[in-house]
């Protein structure tokens, strides 16, 4: 099965990890009893890090999709040498502990990702795998194929192998041929509400095979050198990602060994007594680790702190043999990607009319000129979206050195495996699609905003006046949807002056930010470039003042033009009125006070005109009944015809104007 202090380092895992759950009354002992062997061996055998500096750019990374294991990973991050005591272990699922309930990237030292909604670890996974395949292939050189070279090991569970993105992202590594990906599958049969055959009875690894994966079965997860050599043979099969389905017993060693039981609550004090003793551990001790296990650990320090010093020295080497290539790789590792602000201020001068999307191309290319950490694509609709950028080439298992990937027809994990490229390090990555598909991408734009990643998604398509799809390709809610998420910046731009601010403000933001772009073409408001320059990086601003303005035009996106025609109608009828845009509801609430209540006096009634829900408008209204918005979905017909008849007109602005002020 294994040495005896591979027995011990793993007795002690499982303690660690069970312990933490029994004092917090709380969590998922039957994972850690279960899945230590494999975490073990990968930590022990295999991961090359360095628990004294986390963020070695070359370490491997480790993602423990089955992110309800947390207990797990913490006590083999304790046991490792990362910033991690006994007290946080003792503090597992507790307010302020760096031990939270699932893995928090940025929370807890030693978490690459984090975890928790099923399948989304596995696909940001598959974003690391993609960003090391693609760094490699530009950076190292003949001589220094180990300036980038490192790992993605990962934890998956049947959970993760339900959920539909992990299918998606699995069919797209398998093409990639992500020979650098391996997951160990734990494989146990157990579910929340029972036996697997329940609901999941396929063929998991007929199906990764027929993914492109390379795949072993290792039939009893307590021998370490079983899991050992699959890993090995993993390491061989260069060209495909791997899987290896470990055949493991949830709850281990414990009374509840193999029942549902041992999933999502504590062992109980009598099966929990009796799995300590039954590992060897005193029932009256907690939290301790044995003296030869601290030993062992503190030799593998050593060790990885050693690949680390070998790297480096390498790494000064490589330096001097490339520098220009040196400098510019440690620049994407740094995060330096900052634009200046004149940089896209020439871009649209002569340009008359033009949508957001087709200006957010020529946008992108430029900024592909200057910034080589600019990369990623669009599912299947990079024509649409304007989101291909030319002379970059195409990444695919022939071609890492592209920087256009085609994720297909797979939203979902198109934006969990951008979100896995800015978790890796040294990218400015992208996901394209409609503005309607949002829908699809959710969990994966939660969780960027929920990490802080640099995460930019492109979503084009973005009103009614898609026009003829129909409701069905009609966005109505999901500008609202995105914007309520916190920590996720929105921006709608007017034309093509505010979309080259949005885009810088989207390289710059280290943070996650979507774009939402039109398809019909706009005016680009030259008129008022002076006031976008000034005030579009602040979210919002008043693009046409008025004296004695009695009334607020508020509007995002296309609607801005038409506010700005309402306005010229209502001035000639001697009704004062300002336009406001605010591209960004996240910038301008972030601006002080005083700076807002100049934008949107509290004194003058204010409209708000966004073809979308009204819902929240009330925040700078006052009231929903001072929207022009939507409450019904849209319909299948010309553009323009859609827009006018649902609304979007200067009569109706003019009406609802007068209604506001009494006239």
């Amino acid at each position: 099965m294994y040495d005896d202090i591979d027995k011990k380092c793993i007795s002690t895992l499982r303690m660690l990890a069970i312990e933490a759950v029994e004092k917090a009354k709380s969590g998922h002992p039957g994972f850690p009893l279960g899945a230590a062997p494999l975490m073990y061996t990968i930590w022990d055998r295999f991961m090359e890090h360095n628990p004294s500096n986390p963020q070695w750019e070359n370490r491997d990374r480790f993602i423990l999709s089955a992110g309800h294991g947390s207990a797990l990973l913490y006590a083999m991050l304790h046991v490792s040498g990362y910033d991690l005591s006994v007290e946080e272990l003792k503090n597992f699922r507790q307010w302020g502990s760096k031990t939270p309930g699932h893995p928090e990237y940025g929370h807890t030292v030693g978490v690459e990702a984090t975890t928790g909604p099923l399948g989304q670890g596995f696909a940001a996974g598959v974003g690391m795998a993609v960003a090391e395949k693609m760094l490699a292939a530009r950076y190292n050189q003949p001589g220094y194929d180990d300036i980038v070279n490192h790992y993605v090991y990962g934890i998956v569970s049947d959970g993760d192998l339900m959920e539909g993105v992990s299918g998606e992202a699995a069919s797209l590594a398998g093409t990639l041929g992500l020979g650098k990906l391996i997951y160990l599958y734990d494989d146990n049969h157990i579910t929340i509400e029972g036996d697997t055959n329940i609901a999941f009875t396929e063929d998991v690894e007929k199906r990764f095979q027929a993914y492109g994966w390379h795949t072993v079965r290792v039939g009893d997860s307590e021998y370490v050198t079983a899991i050992e050599e699959s890993i090995r043979q993993a390491k061989a099969a260069t060209d495909k990602p791997s899987l290896i389905l470990v055949r493991t017993h949830i709850g281990y060693g414990s009374p509840k060994q193999d029942t549902a039981a041992a999933h999502g609550e504590p062992l109980g004090t009598d099966a929990f007594v009796k799995t300590k003793e039954k590992y060897g551990f005193s029932s009256s001790e907690a939290f301790t680790v044995p003296n030869e296990v601290w030993e062992y650990f503190s030799q593998n320090r050593k060790k990885w702190a050693t690949w680390e010093h070998v790297w480096n020295l390498r790494w000064e080497k490589y330096r001097q043999a490339y520098p220009e290539l040196a400098s510019e790789l440690a620049a994407r590792w740094q995060g330096d990607f900052d634009v200046p602000e004149e940089y896209l201020q020439k871009l649209f001068t002569k340009t008359a009319s033009t949508s957001t999307r087709e200006a957010s191309g020529v946008i992108l290319q430029k900024l592909a000129e200057m910034l080589p950490a600019l990369c990623g694509g669009s599912a299947d609709l990079a024509p649409s979206n304007k989101s291909y950028i030319n002379e970059a080439g195409d990444f695919s298992a022939a071609t890492p050195e592209g920087r256009n990937l085609h994720f297909g027809v797979r939203e979902a994990a198109m934006t969990a495996v951008v979100n896995g490229m800015a978790l890796h390090g040294g990218f400015i990555p992208y996901g394209a699609t409609f503005l309607v598909f949002a829908d699809f991408m959710r969990p994966a734009i939660r969780l960027a905003a929920l990490m802080g990643t640099h995460s930019i998604f492109v979503l084009t398509h973005d009103s009614i006046a898609v026009g003829e799809d129909g409701p069905t390709h009609q966005p109505i809610e999901q500008a609202m949807s995105l914007r309520i998420i916190p920590g996720l910046n929105v921006l709608r731009p007017a034309d093509a002056l505010e979309t080259a601010a949005a885009w810088r403000v989207a390289v710059n933001a280290r943070k996650p930010v979507a774009l939402l772009l039109t398809r019909q073409k706009l005016p680009v408001l030259h008129d008022y470039a002076s006031a976008i320059e000034q005030g579009a990086g602040k979210g919002g601003y008043v693009i046409s003042d008025s004296p004695k303005a009695r009334l607020s035009l508020l509007a995002t996106g296309s609607e801005v033009s038409l506010a700005l025609s309402a306005q010229k109608a209502l001035n000639a009828e001697g009704i004062s009125a300002r336009v406001v845009s605010l591209p960004s509801w996240e910038m301008f609430d972030a601006q002080s006070e005083e700076y807002r209540s100049s934008v949107l006096p509290a004194d003058i009634p204010a409209l708000a005109i966004e073809a979308g829900t009204p819902i929240g408008w009330s925040r700078y209204t006052g009231s929903e009944k001072n929207v022009i918005g939507l409450d019904r979905f849209g319909a299948s017909a010309p553009g323009d015809v859609v827009y006018e008849k649902l609304g979007f007109s200067i009569n109706n602005i003019l009406d609802k104007a007068r209604e506001i002020l009494g006239k």
